[in-house]
């Protein structure tokens, strides 16, 4: 698994790579816990990238009170993501 983070002013999207079914839960099971604890929700969706891997995107926009990082910070360390570009 690996991970990326873009930010701007209000916005904030995290990526994380995956591969297979079984990471995949893990990935998606680990989001929706982590944030279901916030009052801001994100967008997410998933898609296929090289290598039969796959991606789920977790964006948020007009991150007013920037909850997205702490949320993001979270979710890495939970997954032990060691890769985060």
């Amino acid at each position: 698994m690996d991970a990326k983070v873009r930010s701007e002013e209000k916005f904030a999207k995290l990526s994380i790579a995956y591969s297979g079914k079984e990471e995949g839960k893990l990935v998606c099971s680990t989001i929706d816990e982590i944030t279901s604890k916030y009052k801001t929700k994100p967008e997410t969706y998933t898609c296929n990238i090289s290598n039969n891997r796959e991606v789920v995107v977790i964006e948020y926009q007009d991150d007013i009170d920037r909850e997205a990082g702490a949320v993001f910070e979270k979710i890495i360390k939970a997954l032990n993501i060691t890769i985060c570009d």
